[in-house]
């Protein structure tokens, strides 16, 4: 619950009364529980990852047409297509050490950036990297993890893409 505040208040300070901040909020909550699920089964549910996709998909598909943006939108395809695209690159590297749950939240959320703007695409793929690498170092070194330990990328992608969505 409190995250969930948090996340809220902190969108809705930096955002304002604007479209976008309407999309992004019941994105967050979902965000959230993707994370937990994420962090507690190493897995992001197609169902949720689905949901996540249609809840921000469409409607700011419809906000780039209804405001007469389209550059919005092709923008956002565009980020979904470079990081949705990046991220099963990794994937299907051997040892890449990424599901396809890791891909589809990265290509939704690359649409989302890539609405916001190129530097929330930037910040959202550099992002969960800058996250996740300490997190395995320090994993490493304490002896709680080895060099095949799977790791959970989802809360660090939710969390880059939000940073990205607050940058601008």
């Amino acid at each position: 619950m409190t995250t969930g505040a948090v996340v809220g208040g902190v969108l809705g300070a930096t955002i304002g009364p604007a479209p976008l901040l309407v999309v992004l909020l019941p994105a967050a909550l979902l965000g959230i529980l993707l994370a937990l699920i994420d962090l507690r089964c190493l897995r992001l549910p197609d169902p949720l990852v689905g949901l996540l996709a249609v809840g921000t998909v469409l409607p700011l598909s419809a906000v780039a047409l209804l405001t007469g943006e389209p550059a919005g939108l092709v923008r956002a395809t565009l980020g979904a297509v470079l990081s949705g695209g990046m991220y099963l690159i990794i994937a299907l590297l051997p040892g890449g050490g990424l599901g396809m749950g890791d891909v589809k939240l990265a290509t939704v959320l690359g649409f989302t950036l890539g609405f916001v703007g190129w530097p929330a695409v930037v910040v959202g793929l550099l992002a969960p990297h800058l996250i996740n690498g300490p997190v395995a170092v320090v994993l490493l070194l304490s002896r709680r993890a080895e060099r095949r330990t799977a790791l959970p990328l989802g809360p660090a992608l939710l969390t880059g893409a939000l940073l990205g969505c607050l940058i601008t």
